[in-house]
């Protein structure tokens, strides 16, 4: 009977019960589709991992959430090298949406995202109700963002309005996520320099909140660049108000342009599935 051992980490976590969890399947050799489908979904967490090796990277790496596998996830990407670096600094995964470069400095680890592509998004007045928000909430254009998994990013203009946010259920699904299941949405607002933020998307029908989502926070640096925002940047975004666990995701943009997601990661766990 095979055995596959996973590890539990918290990531973008300040300290041990915060961040957003994730399991690391650390040897999926053998695994199909279906079966990494199945595991995902058993452990129903926001995302689960497996590795397995790469004739280009330090690993290749599948991510699935329970409904569906995705091309690139931030908090699994930098949990995952979190979980196989050993004694390096350095790692490179091979995603499905390329080979994302990772460094470490202590339990901190920094990717760096892949450049973005930009679409227009809905207009704030087709947002509001959609969102629960009047007009004066929103601060600028919605853009839809993908430097890896495209996700719609939305300025409001305090954190008040972001804590406010209360999506409908079947106006979301149209007008924010345009009939998708998984593709989400970011809204956010400055406060006292740092970036308040929360990210939504439909699951089983129901509109779900993360508390920690890297993918959102390397658009949102991808989003600041594209309106011409002074570099080298940095900034920290801070998630999770509403579902009760903070993440700490540090966002940085390099002076030629690059964006990187940072964050601590806790290892909190470990177990096996006999299949």
């Amino acid at each position: 009977m095979p055995t596959y051992s996973y590890r539990l980490v918290n990531v973008f976590a300040e300290n041990i019960f915060a961040g957003n969890p994730l399991a690391v399947f650390t040897d999926a050799a053998g695994l199909d589709d279906q079966t990494m489908q199945l595991l995902a979904a058993q452990l129903n967490l926001s995302e689960t991992t497996f590795v397995f090796p790469s004739t280009v990277a330090s690993a290749k790496v599948r991510i699935f959430t329970p409904m569906n596998e995705m091309p690139f996830a931030g908090h699994p990407s930098l949990g995952t090298a979190a979980v196989i670096r050993g004694l390096r600094d350095e790692v490179s995964l091979e995603l499905k949406a390329g080979v994302i470069p990772l460094r470490f400095d202590g339990d901190i680890a920094t990717l760096t995202a892949n450049a973005a592509t930009y679409r227009e998004g809905p207009l704030a007045a087709d947002l509001a109700s959609a969102l629960g928000l009047p007009l004066s909430a929103f601060a600028g254009d919605a853009l839809f963002v993908d430097s890896g998994v495209e996700q719609l990013i939305i300025p409001l203009a305090c954190a008040a309005d972001v804590l406010a946010c209360q999506p409908a259920p079947h106006l979301f699904r149209d007008v924010v996520l345009q009939g998708r299941n998984r593709d989400g949405t970011l809204v956010w607002a400055w406060q006292d320099g740092e970036v308040i933020a929360r990210y939504f998307w439909s699951q089983h029908g129901q509109i779900v909140e993360d508390n920690g989502t890297g993918s959102a926070c390397a658009n949102l640096g991808a989003y600041l660049l594209k309106q011409g925002v002074d570099l080298p940047f940095a900034a920290t975004m801070i998630q999770g108000h509403k579902a009760g666990r903070l993440a700490h995701l540090h966002l940085s943009i390099t002076a030629d342009g690059w964006v990187e997601v940072g964050g601590r990661v806790v290892e909190v766990g470990c177990g096996e599935f006999h299949l």
